[in-house]
């Protein structure tokens, strides 16, 4: 069953075995989160999309340069962070980054609570230097650790983490002039 398989193995079917299902599965697991890690760089969502769909096909090319030393996502947010610098080569406009909420299964009350919580953290990111809000979004909205985000980054693990504590300070102050209670935030 697809649904198990490790990134790896199934970027290994498609294109040893031209299993077209497990590419379309890769796609379902890592467009969302992409598209937002490459709209950070671009500001505009509709751009963003292309250039994730843009990275996609040139996984689906074949591996330029993926090895078994880096993850799937870890080469593939690479490609889609490589795209992202040479769209903002060719242009210089940029547009405010699109607020993303999350629905939840439970009260619509609880629901609303947070979506303005995580309108209020996007809020807060936005104001972050670009490598700040990266490496959080990295780290902590896509589950990367230190060591891939330092691939991703091309950044070494101790400035990896430097850099981690430079923007969780500075994001808990931009948070408490919004209006959080100090002690609410970590």
């Amino acid at each position: 069953m697809l649904m198990n398989e490790t990134d790896e193995q199934l970027y290994e079917s498609f294109l040893h075995k031209g299993n077209e299902e497990a590419l379309l599965m890769l796609i379902k697991r890592h467009r969302g989160s992409l598209v937002l890690f490459i709209n950070g760089f671009v500001n505009n969502m509709t751009v963003a999309e292309e250039l994730s769909l843009d990275a996609f096909a040139e996984v689906a090319a074949g591996p330029t340069f993926f090895s078994d030393k880096s993850s799937f996502k870890t080469w593939l947010f690479s490609i889609g962070k490589n795209l992202a610098l040479m769209q903002l080569r060719k242009t210089i406009h940029t547009e405010d980054i699109e607020n993303v909420s999350v629905a939840g299964d439970q009260s619509p009350e609880l629901d609303i609570l947070k979506s303005e919580k995580n309108r209020l953290l996007n809020e807060g990111l936005s104001k972050l230097n670009e490598d700040y809000r990266r490496i959080l979004i990295l780290l902590y909205f896509e589950d990367m650790t230190h060591e891939q985000v330092s691939k991703v980054m091309k950044k070494s693990k101790k400035q990896v983490y430097n850099l981690v504590e430079r923007a969780k300070k500075a994001l808990k102050e931009e948070l408490i002039k919004m209006g959080f209670e100090n002690d609410f935030i970590v």
